[in-house]
C-alpha cells in the first residue's frame, strides 16, 4: 500500500486543542494516517515515499458541513430576501414540486459535493429527497456523507406521506450499508411539518436501527409562535415530552433558546448545527452560541442550502460564527480562533458520531486533510495560522484535498469529479427552471 509524506509548513491538527507543529510530517497510508512525526523521521522511515511538499501552506482536517440541503444548489439565487416561511411557501416548495426529481437531486448534489470540496469541505450532513441519489453522487465523486432522509406529513413528488418517507429512507439506507464513505441519519423537516405520531415512530425507528436524528428546531420566532398557539407550548417542550431529546439528535438552527432550554439541551446530550449566514439571511436572529457552548453543548457548524445561504464555504460561515459570537454576548473572547475552528471540524464529527475517524489529524484516523496556502497578501505576515484559518483566509486558498487518503482535489484541479460536465448541468438546470417558474422579485 503506497505511502505519502505531506510535508507542509505548519500541521493544525485540532487535537490536542490549540497545537500548532511546525518541520512536521504528515504520513499517510491508504486511508489512514499512520503517523505525525518529525520532518527528518518522516522522511528516513519511509524512503520509498511519494513526498508531497507544500512549502507555504497550512494543513488541518477536512471541514464537516453539519447542515446543509446539497441538491439545492440549482436552487441558489432563485428566490432572494424574503422571510423564511415566505421563501418557503411560495417559492421553494412550488419550485421542488415541479422540478425535484431522481435527476435534479443528483446533479444539484454533484454540483454541491463540488463546490464543498474546492472550498475544504469534505464531509456534510444533508437533508432532502430522493436519498439514494444523494448516496450515489457523494460515492461517485468519493465524497464522505451522511444521507438525512427527510419526512414530513404533506405529499410531495417524492413521497405521499410520512409513512412513504419513511419507508423510502428505510429502504434506501438498507441499500448502502457497507458504502465506506456514507451514513444515514431519520431526518424529519420540523415540528411544524411533522405530527406527534411521526416523531414517536421516528424515534423507536432511530433507536432499534441505532440512527441518529437531524431536524431543523427553534429556527425562528413564528415556529415558536405557532407551536405555542398549536400545542401550548414551545417546540423543544414538546419534542422533549415525545422523548426526541432522547435519542441521538442533531438540531440545525436552535436560534431561540432560554436559558432552561440551553441547561436541558446541555443535560441531554443534543449536537446543535448552527448556520449563522442563513439565519442571518432569513432574519431568523442571532443564535446565543456563546452560551451555548459555556454550558457543554456541541455545537458545530453548517452552511444550510445555497438557495438560503447563497454558498457552501465552511470559511466564511466559521469566520461570520466566531465574529456573531462576539457580537451577541458582548465578550471579545467569546469563541476564540482555536474553538472556532474545532466547531468546523471535530465539533461536526462528534456530532455525526464520527469523532474516532475524522475531525482532526490524528495516527489512525482517516486521511480526511485540507492544505490552505498562506504566501497571499491578505494572510501575510502570518503570526498565528490558527488565527489565519479563522479571520483571513478564505476557501480559494485551499490547494489540496484528500479524503480517506485519496487526492480528491490537487492543486486547485478536481480529481473525482469533471467540473467541466458539473458545470454544464448545472447550466441545462437553470434553463428549465427559469422556463417554468419565473421568480418574484420584491
Amino acid at each position: 500500500m503506497s505511502v505519502q509524506i505531506l510535508l507542509p509548513r505548519w500541521i493544525i491538527p485540532v487535537i490536542p486543542r490549540h497545537t500548532v507543529y511546525t518541520d512536521h510530517a504528515l504520513v499517510i497510508q491508504g486511508e489512514k494516517i499512520i503517523a505525525l512525526q518529525a520532518t527528518a523521521d518522516a522522511l528516513s522511515r519511509y524512503p520509498s515515499a511519494e513526498i508531497i511538499k507544500l512549502p507555504d501552506h497550512a494543513l488541518m482536517p477536512g471541514m464537516i458541513n453539519l447542515h446543509t440541503h446539497s441538491a439545492m444548489t440549482l436552487l441558489r439565487g432563485f428566490a432572494d430576501d424574503l422571510p423564511l416561511m415566505r421563501w418557503l411557501n411560495e417559492h421553494i416548495w412550488p419550485a421542488e414540486g415541479t422540478h425535484v426529481s431522481d435527476e435534479f437531486v443528483f446533479d444539484g448534489t454533484k454540483l454541491a459535493i463540488a463546490e464543498m470540496i474546492a472550498g475544504g469541505t469534505t464531509c456534510c450532513n444533508d437533508m432532502y429527497f430522493h436519498h439514494g441519489a444523494v448516496a450515489r453522487a457523494a460515492i461517485d465523486t468519493q465524497f464522505r456523507i451522511t444521507v438525512g432522509c427527510s419526512i414530513l406529513e404533506f405529499p410531495t413528488p417524492y413521497a405521499s406521506n410520512a409513512d412513504d418517507y419513511i419507508r423510502k429512507a428505510l429502504a434506501c439506507r438498507d441499500e448502502f450499508i457497507g458504502e465506506d464513505l456514507v451514513q444515514f441519519t431519520l431526518a424529519p423537516h420540523a415540528p411544524y411539518t411533522v405530527s406527534d405520531a411521526t416523531f414517536r415512530r421516528i424515534i423507536t425507528l432511530a433507536d432499534e436501527l441505532e440512527l441518529a436524528i437531524h431536524c431543523h428546531i427553534h429556527e425562528s420566532a413564528d415556529e415558536i409562535a405557532g407551536s405555542l398557539k398549536e400545542y401550548g407550548v414551545r417546540p423543544l417542550e414538546r419534542l422533549a415530552e415525545l422523548g426526541l431529546l432522547d435519542s441521538p439528535l442533531i438540531a440545525a438552527h436552535m436560534v431561540h433558546t432560554t436559558e432552561s432550554e440551553i441547561a436541558l439541551l446541555a443535560k441531554k446530550g443534543i449536537h446543535i448545527a448552527h448556520n449563522p449566514a442563513s439565519n442571518l439571511k432569513l432574519a431568523s436572529g442571532i443564535a446565543p452560541i456563546s452560551q451555548q457552548l459555556a454550558a457543554g453543548i456541541n455545537v458545530g457548524i453548517g452552511t444550510d442550502g445555497a438557495a438560503s445561504n447563497n454558498k457552501l464555504d465552511m470559511f466564511a460561515e466559521m469566520r461570520l460564527a466566531a465574529l456573531l459570537a462576539k457580537g451577541q454576548s458582548d465578550n471579545p473572547e467569546a469563541v476564540p480562533a482555536w474553538q472556532a475552528l474545532e466547531m468546523a471540524t471535530i465539533n461536526g464529527a462528534t456530532a455525526l458520531g464520527l469523532q474516532d475517524k475524522i475531525g482532526s489529524l490524528e495516527v489512525g484516523k482517516q486521511a480526511d486533510v485540507i492544505a490552505l496556502n498562506l504566501a497571499q497578501a491578505g494572510t501575510q505576515p502570518c503570526y498565528d495560522p490558527i488565527s489565519h484559518l479563522v479571520y483571513a483566509a478564505d476557501r480559494t486558498q485551499v490547494s489540496d484535498v484528500w479524503i480517506a487518503g485519496r487526492a480528491v482535489y490537487r492543486r486547485h484541479e478536481h480529481q473525482s469529479l469533471n467540473f467541466a460536465e458539473v458545470l454544464s448541468t448545472a447550466r441545462h438546470w437553470q434553463g428549465k427552471i427559469q422556463d417554468s417558474i419565473a421568480p418574484q422579485t420584491n
